[in-house]
């Protein structure tokens, strides 16, 4: 009987790489491989992980998508299971090429360019959702604020069908920390007015206690809010307590409700997007299907005039080279390498390691090293120029493909690219992460058929099939693209219509807890 042929169930993505990829489980045994010869496969290699194709000697790197994503502790023959038991983390040189790589943008005719049915605001720019926020300066306030918004859940909102809802915006810091001036006190003001900024937001409360060190007199009294947004500011200890904070802060919305609900969907143009890209418990399949699906929209976006916009520093380390070749400028490139190196002495003052950020989940999925990781999780960048690089938070107003400073805690790094002002979020996934992020509409992409088909009611668009044969990275691309529009037009995701949002505001939190 003739030996089944390895090509039928791995993929290569590489011409230079020495493993290749389980498309589906692999059993030991005598494989046929492209072009003649044979490879006695000698360990069970699960779907997704990595099979040796080519001997690797200790110490010598091994590669993936033509680049290093590890090296070897042992000796690894043909045949073998390439994963953490004999593949590690190890620093090495880069050579950052800024620019090289930058090319112009093929950008579509204005008159031919995509469209949505959006929110145009008095100021001019568009929203997706139309939502009251309360906006909570301590955790001393959270209570009051969930309390509040409890009561316009279920049917209180019925007589506004243009209200999306009320959301408590509530975090675990404002207080304990060090005040003005520190790193960890301008990152969360940063954090609290862009989410007062953000067009999907009509108006909001602003709830304290009173007593904390982010207080709501000055973080109000410096905002540059537009004039046509509804802004509130309240303590609880000045109102009396939380009972008279609920009653004041149900009456004030109340009070809004009628003006919020006057608003009416318009023709945009897609050049006023910003679409945030995320990915979380990330797998084998993250690089090779949703991510560059993902990074195929995104370019799409970016040639109809548009602005994606993606984050996770820890989770670019080891391709960050690879974005700086498309930086548009070497300034652009060298804050791209600031912030790198500003990570790698972050962790190592907490005893830590860049190759920590891999979780559990993600090397069940086939992920070894975070240099792997990063070199999937890159993907969702596309192929366009890279035009800026922000700090967290801070407002993304470059057109074109923008990076974001942010840790890889999912609900951390979504929390800043929504402050920077992004309307709609992409978030792919290979092991089933499960959120919403309010304002922010949160469309989930999954990698590979079996998630998509397991977690149905909570994935918007199935990538896997991009590894079962039946599409493109390009075809996907396109529909995801068309996706993000009608989403932006007011289609519900499955995370919306699950409830997800209300947890997931998570200011990036620095510094000492005092």
């Amino acid at each position: 009987m003739d030996a089944p042929t390895l090509a039928e169930h791995t993929l290569r993505l590489h011409a230079d790489d020495n493993v290749v990829i389980a498309m589906r489980d692999i059993e030991p045994g005598t494989y046929q491989l492209p072009g003649g010869g044979t490879l006695d496969v000698t360990d069970v290699i699960p779907r997704g992980h990595k099979l040796a194709v080519t001997p690797v000697a200790e110490g010598q790197p091994v590669r993936k998508y033509g680049q290093v994503i590890g090296f070897a502790k042992e000796a690894i023959a043909p045949g073998r299971h390439v994963h953490t038991h004999n593949t590690a983390f190890q620093m090495f040189d880069r050579e950052y090429e800024f620019g090289v790589d930058t090319r112009p943008t093929q950008y579509v005719p204005e008159t031919a360019r995509a469209t949505f049915q959006g929110i145009v605001r008095p100021d001019g720019r568009a929203a997706t959702r139309n939502y009251i926020g309360i906006l909570t300066t301590v955790n001393c306030s959270a209570t009051a604020a969930k309390l509040i918004a409890e009561r316009f859940r279920w049917d209180a909102l019925d007589d506004y069908p243009n209200v999306d809802g009320v959301v408590a915006l509530t975090h675990g810091t404002g207080c304990g920390m060090a005040g003005p001036g520190s790193e960890s006190f301008e990152v969360l003001r940063r954090t609290l007015t862009g989410y007062a900024n953000h067009p999907n937001f009509a108006g909001f409360l602003v709830l304290g206690l009173g007593c904390e060190v982010n207080q709501v007199s000055t973080l109000v009294e410096h905002w540059q809010i537009p004039e046509h947004k509804i802004t509130v500011p309240m303590t609880i200890q000045e109102l009396g307590g939380t009972r008279k904070t609920v009653a004041e802060g149900v009456a004030r919305i109340k009070e809004m409700l009628p003006d919020v609900n006057k608003v009416t969907r318009e023709t945009v143009p897609a050049s006023e997007l910003i679409l945030a890209m995320e990915c979380g418990g990330s797998d084998a399949y993250s690089g090779i299907t949703a991510n560059p699906a993902l990074g195929a929209a995104a370019d799409l976006l970016v040639q109809h005039g548009g602005t994606a916009v993606f984050g996770e520093t820890p989770e670019i380390y080891g391709a960050e080279h690879l974005l700086a070749r498309r930086a548009v400028s070497r300034e652009v490139g060298e804050k791209l390498i600031a912030r790198i190196r500003w990570w790698e002495e972050y962790t190592a003052k907490h005893g830590g390691s860049m190759d920590n950020n891999p979780s559990p989940g993600n090397k069940a999925g086939g992920l070894t090293t975070i240099l792997e990781k990063s070199l999937g999780a890159a993907a969702k960048g596309g192929t366009t120029n890279l035009v800026d690089v922000v700090e967290f938070a801070e407002p993304v107003t470059a057109k074109g493909l923008v990076f974001m400073d942010t840790p890889g805690y999912d609900p951390v790094n979504a929390t800043g690219m929504v402050a920077g002002g992004a309307q709609v979020l992409c978030f792919t996934t290979g092991r089933g992460s499960a959120f919403g992020c309010k304002p922010t509409p949160s469309i989930k992409l999954a990698t590979n058929t079996p998630v998509y088909e397991r977690m149905i009611d909570d994935m918007d668009y199935n990538c896997g099939l991009i590894a079962d044969g039946g599409m493109s990275v390009e075809e996907a691309g396109r529909e995801i693209f068309e996706l993000v529009l009608r989403v932006a037009s007011g289609a519900k995701t499955k995370s919306e219509e699950l409830g997800y949002g209300d947890e997931e505001f998570v200011p990036w939190q620095l510094g000492a807890v005092m």
